[in-house]
């Protein structure tokens, strides 16, 4: 039988079968159904099947052998009871039996889990402040912005030529090139202080898919003596580090960041100096870092490089700026009020998306149906929230002034036009021998 028959046959049989069957669920956000296959005689796949139908037994009683529950390991994802035992042993998010001695729980959580120094704060809104607490955080916001911080912020345009040919693919989306753009810019810092170099280990925190790890290596690999270690709390597809051909290069280690005492990572060779990066750290998870960093006495980082992201997401517990807070008479409650208001400098109208297609039908304008609901307008909620996001970093730098970094600053590395998220937290110490 010929190639060409052979083919033929193949499609004649694929046209006999039934269509595949996709789960009947329609993911509002994504527009679109979900993706995942059903099983026979289903029309909904296992996470998005409705409460079973209910089922009598011989004795008359309602029965329900299909019941899902949230797993007790990791409540993102459903399982039917009763596969419960079986799951609770293959699950994903099973605690492990062993832990590598460089995982300590919660080693850099700060107060987070100290129930004896962490101040439980309530939930607020900001609706719910009355205009005298409302005015009084800005105006302390607006006090200390003016006196540490307004006009110390330069411009770094820096980007490096390993990406050059990269940004000019025409297949790239505007996301996609938003990435490439930023770790040409990270990279050109790093190059800028010749830290790209012989015996060198760079640690990226929260690595996710590991871009900027990538280009690193790439860099790395007619250094001597030179690695990266990628560390992210979840088990991520599609992985770019795994290209990289020389694994000596590349080490991954699954483990968060809370947990992660740098010390005792074997990985480390004593005659690398170390440099701890990462692209966008949100929120809580910048303050973990700089408190890993900096619990070090023999393995000391050298450099940190940290876009940074999310301050809506950092908590108190875990900040690390509560001394320069407290220096400045910013309470606890304070904190989280400057973490709503941090929100503003990115987020626009804040209106999701129905919202405003909603207000668009009506011929009103977003921002004007934002306004009549707000103590500021839109231009001074961005304002605000600029200064909130920059007042929290500030804090930080003066966090690691403490710990010996001598050169600490802010940076802005890419223009605004590529993203808001456009800071870069940079701190340097002499090696020590």
């Amino acid at each position: 039988m010929s190639e060409k028959e052979r083919k033929s046959r193949n499609l004649q049989a694929l046209d006999c079968l039934p269509l595949s069957r996709q789960c009947a669920h329609w993911v509002t956000r994504k527009k679109r159904f979900c993706k995942m296959t059903v099983g026979k005689n289903k029309e909904y796949c296992g996470e998005h099947e409705p409460a079973a139908e209910a089922s009598h037994g011989c004795d008359g009683q309602v029965e329900n052998n299909e019941e899902r529950i949230f797993c007790p390991l990791d409540n993102k994802h459903t399982i039917y009871k009763k596969n419960l035992r079986k799951h609770l042993i293959i699950c994903n998010a099973r605690p492990k039996r062993e832990m590598p001695p460089y995982i300590v729980k919660n080693f850099n959580a700060g107060e987070a889990y100290d129930d004896n120094h962490c101040e439980i704060l309530p939930e607020l809104r900001l609706a719910n402040l009355s205009d005298e607490d409302f005015f009084a955080v800005v105006e302390k916001v607006r006090d200390i912005y003016t006196k540490c911080i307004d006009n110390n912020i330069s411009f770094l345009a820096l980007n490096h030529e390993s990406l050059e040919q990269e940004l000019t693919k025409q297949e790239y989306g505007k996301e996609s090139r938003k990435h490439l753009s930023q770790t040409s810019a990270l990279l050109g810092i790093l190059s800028a202080e010749q830290l790209i170099s012989d015996s060198a280990c760079f640690v990226e925190f929260g690595a996710g898919k590991g871009q900027l790890a990538y280009y690193l290596a790439t860099l790395l690999e007619k250094k001597e003596n030179s690695q990266v270690i990628l560390v992210d709390r979840m088990s991520l597809r599609h992985k770019k580090d795994n290209k990289i051909k020389d694994r000596s290069l590349i080490t991954r280690i699954r483990c968060d960041i809370a947990d992660l005492d740098i010390e005792k990572l074997p990985f480390i060779r004593p005659d690398q100096h170390v440099v701890a990066v990462s692209k966008h750290l949100c929120g809580a998870a910048t303050d973990l870092t700089l408190r890993c960093v900096t619990q070090t006495k023999l393995k000391h980082v050298n450099f940190v490089l940290i876009a940074l992201c999310c301050h809506h997401r950092c908590d108190w517990g875990s900040f690390v700026g509560k001394e320069f807070f407290q220096e400045h008479h910013l309470t606890p409650r304070d904190f989280l009020i400057i973490t709503k208001m941090a929100s503003w400098a990115i987020c626009g109208t804040g209106m999701s998306r129905e919202r405003r297609l909603a207000l668009q039908k009506q011929d009103i304008p977003p921002q004007q149906a934002s306004d009549t609901k707000q103590r500021l307008c839109l231009a001074e909620r961005e304002t605000v929230g600029f200064m909130c996001k920059r007042l929290l970093d500030y804090a930080r730098l003066k966090f690691l002034q403490l710990h010996g970094y001598d050169e600490v600053s802010l940076k802005y590395y890419i223009p605004k036009n590529v993203t808001l998220e456009n800071i870069v937290l940079l701190a340097k110490r002499e090696k020590v021998l």
